[in-house]
């Protein structure tokens, strides 16, 4: 998709009235994307240890986790609700000012780059980017509208005017299951956090700044407490992620 938009979880009714505004902070955060598949028999304990990030980091840790379902397993047996063939895309782009220009699953990136070792080298990795200074500031604000709606913007500052970069944005959702039916997991039930629903972008900065907004409407089959947003930049001449940020800290504080 071309069309630049964002949006966060929306908490049960009760919470409906509430809006939620987040900013990154001085750091740069993690962006860990996961690429993985329902018909992969290698990829549930990626999920899991996806799932398991934030529960596993320092208490200061910054993590914004992303797994993106791709497709090209489909045709092999099992067809995965949640892939999109723009992930497939995306997986490719990353590798393709790397050495390595393999795909395959379960593969993840940390900041644009491939981890392999992600089974013990996750931690490490993501202290090492914590530890960097973040050179922008990304702020994302959401309101909730009539009928399943919601508007949003993200605002990008960086502290170059120089800076160049592109604005993405994500809608996730956790705590899905599946029970797969055929191919290398049949007979297995999969438990799925932080599953790109949707996907926006790549919208240029303009001399180190943007701004994106849009009203997003949310499908009623959608868990809406287990939504939230995603909203990171990209060097796209490096393929470095140059800060992310996400609207899971107005669940972890108050809820929305």
């Amino acid at each position: 998709m071309t069309a630049a938009s964002c949006a966060f979880f929306i908490a049960p009714s009760s919470y409906a009235g509430n809006a939620c505004e987040v900013k990154s902070g001085a750091t740069t955060a993690a962006l860990v994307e996961l690429y993985t598949s329902e018909g992969c028999s290698s990829c549930p304990p990626a999920d899991k240890q996806l799932s398991r990030l934030r529960q596993q980091s320092d208490a200061n840790g910054v993590i914004v986790p992303l797994a993106l379902h791709v497709s090209y397993w489909d045709a092999i047996g099992w067809q995965d609700v949640f892939a999109q063939k723009a992930f497939d895309a995306r997986q490719r782009q990353l590798l393709a000012n790397r050495k390595n220009r393999v795909v395959y699953t379960p593969q993840f990136f940390v900041n644009g780059t491939e981890l392999r070792g992600w089974q013990n080298d996750l931690p490490k990795q993501i202290r090492q980017i914590n530890a960097q200074a973040a050179p922008l500031t990304i702020t994302l604000k959401s309101n909730p509208l009539a009928d399943n709606r919601i508007t949003v913007s993200a605002d990008v500052v960086a502290h170059d005017a120089k800076t160049n970069g592109a604005l993405y944005l994500a809608i996730s959702e956790s705590a899905l299951t599946s029970r797969v039916l055929r191919g290398e997991n049949s007979g297995v039930t999969l438990t799925h956090d932080d599953t790109v629903r949707l996907w926006f972008g790549p919208v240029p900065l303009a001399q180190g700044s943007g701004r994106l907004q849009q009203d997003v409407n949310i499908p009623a089959g959608w868990k809406r407490d287990q939504l939230q947003a995603v909203a990171f930049v990209q060097d796209q001449a490096s393929g470095n992620v140059l800060q992310a940020v996400s609207t899971a800290q107005c669940k972890q504080s108050k809820g929305l």
